[in-house]
């Protein structure tokens, strides 16, 4: 009988600030307002890779042993965030991606440095491809959302809205894995944490109805980022709690909310991105000040 995996705590996140400071972006803040109600937007789209995945990545490469090579599974924004924390390490590493990876994020991760091979046309299926080269002796696989230092490192989002924007009573933010949103989740206190996805990419929402994770279908045009069939285990564990709000939106919303970002404020997101503003906007989330985030750029 092997033992559970440890669940990260605010602990883990406040050292994920420390081991990743040289390394990664703090995105600034932008205090705005909207239809005379106001919000705080995290500009993690700024973030050196063009996503929040390359906190959770150095912080595991950083806090692990130190393979000879690290492999990883993405559709797209994780690859490219171990890519480019690889490089920085100085470490070779190898992305497998779904056939249906866009070409833009593709291209990124080839010209960090690393190995791309595209693989199935699913995230599970290149992951599984993934899983079987990390068995070669000295390579470490490195999950994009269902292990304990990426997760905490991912928490270092939530810390810094804290800290810059102290008020802030509840953070809005994409769920793909569940990697970024349980990250935050230990990293704001006690604040309230609304989880929004896609209503036709919905592991968390759906794990939350049937008290377990659960395989989903994916069919959103945010599904390059948000797109994991099954939540991950230790994410749903953090999620699965009073202060957070599973939240549904559709995809006319969220591309709604993409145009208004840049309409509104010239800022370019990808639609994964747009997501928890897209909840905001259509009146589901109760919060006085609520800080959303903007995850990715990688349009």
């Amino acid at each position: 009988m092997t033992n559970p995996i440890a669940t990260p705590g605010p602990a883990d996140v406040r050292a994920a600030q420390a081991a990743i400071r040289p390394y990664a972006r703090r995105t600034p803040v932008l205090r705005a307002e909207l239809g005379g109600r106001p919000l705080v937007l995290k500009l993690e789209h700024l973030q050196l890779s063009g996503a929040f995945k390359l906190r959770g990545a150095l912080n595991s490469m950083i806090g692990g042993p130190r393979p000879a090579r690290v492999v990883t599974a993405s559709g797209g924004n994780h690859g490219l965030g171990v890519a480019m924390a690889a490089a920085l390490l100085g470490l070779p590493a190898t992305v497998y991606v779904p056939e249906t990876v866009p070409e833009a994020k593709a291209v990124r991760i080839e010209a960090a440095g690393a190995e791309l091979i595209r693989h199935g046309r699913t995230y599970g299926e290149a992951a599984a491809r993934a899983l079987d080269a990390a068995g070669e002796p000295g390579t470490r696989y490195l999950h994009a959302y269902d292990e304990p230092l990426v997760i905490a490192g991912q928490g270092t989002v939530g810390a810094e809205i804290v800290e810059d924007v102290p008020e802030v009573d509840a953070v809005l933010v994409a769920v793909g894995g569940g990697g970024l949103a349980s990250g935050v989740s230990l990293g704001i206190g006690e604040r309230s944490v609304f989880a929004v996805e896609p209503e036709h990419c919905r592991a968390l929402n759906a794990a939350l109805e049937a008290g377990e994770p659960v395989d989903v279908e994916i069919d959103s045009v945010a599904s390059s980022a948000l797109g994991a069939t099954r939540v991950g285990e230790l994410p749903f564990r953090l999620l699965n709690s009073p202060r957070v709000t599973s939240v549904l939106v559709s995809d006319k919303e969220l591309r709604t909310a993409q145009y208004l970002l840049w309409d509104e404020f010239r800022l370019v997101v990808e639609p994964a991105a747009a997501v928890p503003l897209a909840a905001w906007l259509a009146g589901r989330v109760d919060a006085s000040l609520p800080c959303v985030v903007l995850c990715g750029a990688n349009v």
